[in-house]
C-alpha cells in the first residue's frame, strides 16, 4: 500500500510539472477580439467613387453640382468582385469624401445622392455594397470624412453634431461592418455653403474623438476603428503601401506639439511606420496604397496602374510585416472597376494563391531545444504547422532564445518563410535568424525582427535544402510562436526600369542580366517582334516608353512603363525667387533628376507667391504641365496651391492653369495638370501660391507635356 502510495505520488509531481505547466504570461497589451479579426483579415480595398470621379480632381472643392454625379453601368457587385478576384477579403466605402458629397440618402445634409440623376435621385450606393459583399462574401467597412468642404457650419460645433449624426446613419443601416475609416485631412480652404474661404480648426479637440468613437463602440460592437491614432488600427505614415522593415503592433502616438493631445491629422505621422516597441497600446498598422497613381479614376493614368508584382512586393511589405494592405480601387465614369485594374488584381491575387498553396514545411520532424514544462502534447513545435494561428510552440519563463530544427526528409526549394506569433499573448520576439543545412554545414538564409500577427521572408533567391534550423536570437520573455511555413513565389522575370537624361536619352536596364529587353513607342506592349534595346534613345518630343525583360522560351516580365515630356536640352532658367544655394540651384528644377531640389527655403519667414519661369529654347506646343515634389519624405516647401502661365515673349504672361495639389504631402508623386486645351508658347512660368510647410518651396522637377 506504501509502495503505490509513493508511485501515484510521482505520477501525481508528473502531471503537475508537466500536463499541468501553465501557458505563459501574457506580454504587454494585448489585441481585442475585434483586433484579432482585423489581423485575420489581412487584406482589403478602400472605394473611391463620387464627384470626383467626374471632375478629374482629387479633392473636391466642395462647390460640385449633384448632377455631373450619373453613372451609366454602376455595378457595386462587380467593384466587389474586382476586389475579391484579387485575394482582398473586404471593402471600405467612401461614402463622403472631403467635398461633403454623400453616396447615400442622408438625412443630415441635401448634398447627397438623391439630388443626382442616378436612378431618378432614389439610388442607395451603400446599399449596394451592402448587398454585394452579402452575396460574395465579403466584409464591409465605411469611410466618412471628418471634413467637409461643402458644409455651412464647418469648423463649428454644429458641424460636428452633423457629423456623428451621419456615421449614425451609416452604422444602423448598413452594418454589420468590420471597419470604421477615419481621415487625417481635415481643416482649409473650401465652398462652405458658398462662402469660400479657409476654415481652421483645433485638430487635437474639434471633433471630441472619445465622444465620436463611443458611437461605434455602441452601435458596431465588433467595428475596428481606424485612424491616425486609431484607437483599433493606426495609419502607417504613408500612402506608399509598406509599413517599416521593424513594425510593432504596440504603438504611442505623439502629437506634434508638447503637451497637446495627438489626433486623427495632428500626430508625428513618420512614428507609424514603425510602432513603439513596448507601446502603450495594441495598434497595428494599416498601409494603404492605391492600384493606381491617385485615389480617384483619372483616365491619363490608365497605364499607371501597379502591376501584379508590384502589388506583391507591396503585400510582402505590408501583410508580410504584421500590418494590414488596404489597396485603394478607383470606379470610372461608367461606375465599374476599369478592365485594366481587373486584370492586374485577378492576376495579382493569383499570385498569392499559388505562392501559398503548399506549406512545404508540413510532413517535417520538428525537433525544440526546449518545450515549456517538457509537455509536449500542450506546447510542443508540431503546432506550427496545424494552420491553426493560435496553437502554439512555447518555452520555459527563462528560455527567451531557443533552435528549432525543421528535417525536410527531402530536399525541397523554396523562397518565401512565414512565421507567425500567438498575439493572444502579446507581440513577444524580437528578432529570429534561419539557416540551412547546405554542403554539410549550417549556413544563415533569412532574419527577420517584430514577427507578431505575421512576418514573412522573402529570400532574394530560390533555397533547396533538407533540413532547416530557426533561431530565436533576441525575446524578453519566453517565445509563443504559432506558426513556421516555407513557400516557393513562381518564377518571374524583374521588370526593366526606365529613365531619361536631360539630353533626352533614353535608358532601359534590368536588375540582372537577360536574353533581351524589348521596347515600344506607339503605346502597344512590347511582344517578342517588338524592336531589341541595345543602346540609349534620344527621345526629344516625349511620349510613352513601355519595355519587357525576355529570356528563354517565351518567359517574359511585366511591361514596365514611363511617360516624359518634351527633353530638357536647350531649358535655361528665365527668372526665379532667389534659390537657397545650400540645397539646390533654379536649375534643378529640370536637371531629369528626382533627388536634386530647386528650393528657396530660409530660416526666417518668406513672401508668397514664388516663382520660376523657364525659356524652353523654342516655340512648343503644351496640353500639360507636370510638377513633381519632393522625394525625400520631407515635406517643408511643397507646393500645393499654384498658377501656371506661358509667354511668348518672356514679359507679357498669360495665366493658363490653376488649382490645388490635393493630398500630395501623402502621396507626393507627379502632379499633372492638363490644359483646357492646347497652347503654343516658349516661355512658362511655375507659381507657388501656398506651401504645406517651411518658408519657401522645392521643386524636385517640372516638366512639359
Amino acid at each position: 500500500m506504501k509502495k503505490f502510495t509513493g508511485i501515484a505520488l510521482l505520477l501525481l509531481t508528473a502531471g503537475l510539472n508537466g500536463f499541468g505547466q501553465t501557458a505563459p504570461k501574457p506580454y504587454g497589451v494585448l489585441p481585442t477580439q475585434g483586433q484579432l479579426n482585423w489581423q485575420e483579415t489581412g487584406m482589403y480595398c478602400i472605394i473611391h467613387y463620387g464627384v470626383d470621379t467626374y471632375t478629374n480632381k482629387e479633392w473636391g472643392f466642395g462647390d460640385e453640382d449633384p448632377k455631373i454625379f450619373n453613372p451609366s453601368q454602376f455595378s457595386a457587385l462587380q467593384i466587389v468582385a474586382a476586389a475579391k478576384a484579387g485575394g482582398f477579403k473586404g471593402v471600405v466605402v467612401v461614402a463622403k469624401h472631403h467635398d461633403g458629397f454623400c453616396i447615400w440618402p442622408t438625412k443630415t445634409t441635401e448634398h447627397n445622392i438623391t439630388k443626382s440623376p442616378y436612378k431618378n435621385g432614389k439610388g442607395d450606393m451603400l446599399k449596394e455594397y451592402r448587398e454585394a459583399c452579402d452575396k460574395l462574401g465579403m466584409k464591409l467597412g465605411v469611410y466618412c470624412s471628418p471634413w467637409d468642404r461643402n458644409n455651412p457650419n464647418y469648423g463649428t460645433a454644429e458641424y460636428v453634431k452633423t457629423y456623428r449624426a451621419q456615421l449614425k446613419e451609416l452604422y444602423t443601416n448598413y452594418g454589420p461592418l468590420f471597419i470604421s475609416w477615419h481621415d487625417g485631412a481635415n481643416g482649409g480652404d473650401g465652398y462652405y455653403g458658398g462662402k469660400r474661404e479657409v476654415r481652421k480648426i483645433d485638430r487635437s479637440t474639434y471633433y471630441g474623438w472619445d465622444t465620436t468613437w463611443a458611437i461605434t463602440r455602441k452601435l458596431q460592437p465588433n467595428a475596428v476603428l481606424f485612424g491616425d491614432v486609431g484607437p483599433d488600427v493606426r495609419w502607417v505614415g504613408n500612402e506608399e503601401g509598406h509599413a517599416g522593415e521593424t513594425c510593432w503592433a504596440t504603438y504611442t502616438p505623439h502629437a506634434p506639439d508638447e503637451g497637446k493631445i495627438p489626433a486623427n491629422g495632428y500626430v508625428k505621422d513618420y512614428e507609424g511606420t514603425e510602432g513603439t516597441r513596448n507601446g502603450e497600446y495594441w495598434m497595428p498598422a494599416e498601409c494603404d496604397v492605391s492600384l493606381r497613381p491617385g485615389w480617384f479614376y483619372h483616365k491619363a493614368q490608365d497605364e499607371g496602374v501597379k502591376s501584379p508584382y508590384t502589388l506583391l512586393d507591396l503585400y510582402y511589405k505590408s501583410v508580410g510585416r504584421g500590418a494590414a494592405l488596404d489597396l485603394g480601387l478607383s470606379p470610372d465614369p461608367r461606375g465599374i472597376i476599369n478592365e485594366i485594374d481587373v486584370k492586374s488584381l485577378t492576376e495579382f491575387g493569383n499570385l498569392v494563391k499559388q505562392t501559398f498553396a503548399v506549406n512545404l514545411a508540413k510532413g517535417a520532424t520538428l525537433t525544440a531545444s526546449n518545450v515549456r514544462g517538457g509537455n509536449k502534447a500542450k506546447f510542443g513545435p508540431q503546432f506550427l504547422v496545424d494552420d491553426n494561428r493560435y496553437s502554439y510552440w512555447a518555452t520555459d519563463d527563462k528560455v527567451t532564445t531557443p533552435t528549432l530544427t525543421i528535417d525536410l526528409h527531402s530536399p525541397k526549394t523554396f523562397n518565401v518563410i512565414r512565421l507567425r506569433e500567438n498575439i493572444k499573448l502579446g507581440q513577444r520576439i524580437e528578432a529570429v535568424a534561419v539557416d540551412a543545412y547546405v554542403d554539410g554545414k549550417w549556413e544563415q538564409i533569412g532574419e527577420a525582427t517584430s514577427i507578431g500577427g505575421n512576418r514573412l521572408i522573402r529570400l532574394t533567391q530560390n533555397i533547396t535544402a533538407s533540413k532547416l534550423r530557426l533561431r530565436v536570437t533576441a525575446s524578453p520573455v519566453a517565445i509563443a510562436l504559432s506558426d513556421f511555413g516555407i513557400y516557393k513565389e513562381p518564377v518571374h522575370l524583374t521588370a526593366p526600369k526606365v529613365s531619361r537624361n536631360k539630353k533626352g536619352e533614353v535608358s532601359i536596364i534590368t536588375e540582372a542580366p537577360v536574353s533581351a529587353i524589348r521596347y515600344t513607342l506607339d503605346g502597344h506592349e512590347p511582344t517578342s517582334s517588338s524592336p531589341v534595346y541595345t543602346k540609349p534613345f534620344v527621345l526629344n518630343e516625349g511620349g510613352v516608353v513601355k519595355a519587357r525583360s525576355f529570356e528563354g522560351k517565351g518567359q517574359q516580365s511585366e511591361c514596365a512603363y514611363a511617360s516624359f515630356g518634351y527633353a530638357k536640352t536647350d531649358w535655361k532658367v528665365l527668372d526665379a525667387t532667389a534659390p537657397n544655394e545650400d540645397w539646390g540651384r533654379a536649375e534643378n528644377a529640370f536637371d531629369e533628376n528626382t533627388g536634386s531640389l530647386y528650393s528657396t527655403l530660409k530660416k526666417e519667414s518668406a513672401q508668397f507667391p514664388q516663382q520660376i519661369s523657364v525659356d524652353l529654347g523654342k516655340e512648343q506646343k503644351i496640353k500639360a504641365f507636370g510638377y513633381l515634389p519632393r522625394q525625400d519624405k520631407q515635406a517643408d516647401g511643397i507646393v500645393d496651391s499654384y498658377v501656371f502661365y506661358i509667354s511668348n515673349d518672356g514679359k507679357t504672361w498669360e495665366k493658363v492653369a490653376s488649382g490645388e495639389f490635393s493630398n500630395i504631402k501623402s502621396n507626393p508623386i507627379e502632379q499633372p495638370v492638363a490644359l483646357k486645351q492646347e497652347v503654343k508658347a516658349r516661355y512658362f512660368k511655375f507659381e507657388a501660391a501656398h506651401v504645406i510647410a517651411g518658408n519657401g518651396i522645392t521643386v524636385a522637377e517640372l516638366s512639359v507635356y
